[in-house]
């Protein structure tokens, strides 16, 4: 009796304490930026060898077939993963921050739930405000020792938060955002050739890329497409380099790995808008003893919306209220949610603060669009604009009927599209006023509709009257005329 009341002393004394947070799983988010889906090779893409380590990942887990980020363009998507609401909702529509949001973000989530969190690179793409209370920021990216393009900054900014949050004694979510294949491409920025030391494991030229049928094949559009795939290489060699940093720390095997790209590749037809190739992701997660290697999930759709409060089932956190999303967790303990059969996909405004207002419902089969910008005889302005591909799109479709064809539809679009996407991936033949397909449109406007009711969404109103262009021209100037204003408030503010 004495012998074993010692033994208790002992182990209460010699034992540490685990905190309940102690024995959650690390989470490592890891994303791509401006990547098509089909660029990765595991996901279809033609060129050999382009993204080992990310095939690698999909084979150790579970990847998604049909996954969809919900908005086109970077800082408004990324504040819908990471806040769990729709960009209407939380307010970030464009690239400007939410200095005093109303809901609750991942960061302030995972802290409560006792987290140690940090973050590696877009920084301002990933924050609705400042100043944001990470536990940890690695590195300003412009530094050359933490220089975005280079893999190795991934490897030691992924060791330094895992380490960090070693000595916190928390587990860990890490945010690493992979820069690439955003422009500017290795060796390449803005249709201009560029030094660039930071060299991807797979060269390629322009005669061996593949055009998507979206984009003119020609000498010009087959160089800037070398210089993206050249980059999808980098960010594979990123990624290799952040996981090694995880399998050198020991936690591979307690670790949640996430992976997806934010959208499509910054080309015309596919960032910035919500064509089925500019919101289709290569989503994947690795959870070792939880998810079994190999799955290929052909059943469900997932959307970046369910990526905060997936996140939270997985870290047992409880879910705050407001989320618009569905939490995937059961799918990736291997059952079934009928309810994710569709996404709900938005898009508002570009960096350049032009609004231009776009919804749509996609799901398997199906992508309905509705553009009330396009009402007034509005030119579409965001980034594909600046690239060499549109400029040849341009020249072109001066003697070519297909270009010209792709060009008005990037530049002009009309009030609804509706593409089949099995037969029509690229989203180039526009069936809205083909009777074969008016119950399935109208099944979708259905979906929209109720969506957008739901999530009070100002665009509803359009919605309701998109048949009468002249209230869709007069509400997007409307919206327009917002935009400016405040860029014009917080150009103020800046100056004081």
């Amino acid at each position: 009796m004495i012998q074993h009341i010692f033994s208790l002393l002992f182990l209460a004394v010699f034992i540490p304490v685990v905190s309940a947070a102690q024995g959650k799983p690390n989470i490592l988010f890891i994303s791509v930026d401006d990547m098509n889906c089909d660029s990765v090779g595991v996901y279809g893409s033609p060129l050999k060898d382009i993204t080992p380590h990310m095939d690698q990942l999909a084979s150790e887990g579970m990847r998604f077939e049909y996954a969809h980020v919900m908005v086109g363009n970077c800082y408004p998507g990324r504040n819908v993963m990471f806040s769990g609401r729709s960009s209407h909702s939380n307010l970030v529509e464009g690239f400007y921050a939410i200095r005093q949001p109303h809901y609750p973000h991942l960061v302030d989530l995972m802290k409560e739930g006792g987290y140690f969190t940090g973050i590696f690179g877009k920084e301002s793409h990933t924050t609705p405000y400042y100043p944001y209370p990470w536990d940890l920021e690695m590195g300003e990216g412009a530094k050359k020792e933490n220089h975005i393009k280079d893999a190795g900054s991934y490897y030691r900014m992924t060791a330094k938060g895992i380490a960090a949050s070693e000595e916190a004694d928390k587990p860990f979510c890490l945010l690493i955002n992979i820069s690439d294949p955003h422009l500017p491409f290795y060796r390449w920025s803005r249709r201009k050739e560029m030094e660039d030391p930071y060299i991807p494991s797979q060269l390629y030229t322009p005669e061996k890329i593949p055009v998507p049928g979206y984009l003119p094949d020609t000498p010009k559009v087959r160089k800037e497409l070398a210089h993206y795939y050249m980059s999808v290489s980098r960010a594979d060699d990123c990624l290799g380099e952040t996981l090694r940093a995880l399998t050198e720390s020991g936690q591979a095997d307690d670790t949640v790995v996430v992976f997806l790209s934010d959208h499509g590749m910054p080309f015309p037809l596919a960032k910035t808008c919500l064509y089925h190739h500019s919101t289709r992701t290569p989503w994947m997660v690795r959870w070792p003893g939880q998810i079994k290697p190999g799955i290929h999930d052909t059943e469900h759709m997932i959307s970046a919306l369910d990526l905060l409060p997936t996140l939270l089932d997985v870290a047992e956190i409880e879910h705050p209220n407001g989320l618009e999303g569905h939490s995937f967790y059961r799918v990736l303990k291997g059952k079934k949610q009928p309810e994710l059969d569709h996404v709900i996909k938005e898009y508002n405004e570009s960096s350049g603060r032009r609004r231009h207002p776009m919804r749509a419902v996609q799901s398997k089969q199906f992508n309905y669009i509705f553009n009330p910008w396009a009402a007034g005889g509005r030119k579409f302005q965001a980034a594909g604009q600046g690239t060499l591909t549109y400029q040849e799109m341009i020249a072109k479709a001066e003697m070519d009927p297909r270009t010209s064809k792709l060009l008005k539809q990037y530049d002009y679009r009309v009030v609804e599209e509706f593409f089949d996407i099995e037969s029509d991936p690229d989203n180039l033949n526009n069936l809205i006023d083909d009777p074969k397909f008016q119950d399935e449109i109208a099944n979708h406007r259905a979906i929209l509709d109720q969506w957008m009711e739901k999530t009070k969404d100002p665009v509803h109103t359009a919605f309701q009257n998109r048949e009468d262009l002249r209230y869709l021209d007069g509400f997007v100037e409307a919206q327009q005329a917002q935009a400016f204003r405040r860029r014009d408030v917080e150009r103020e503010r800046n100056l004081k």
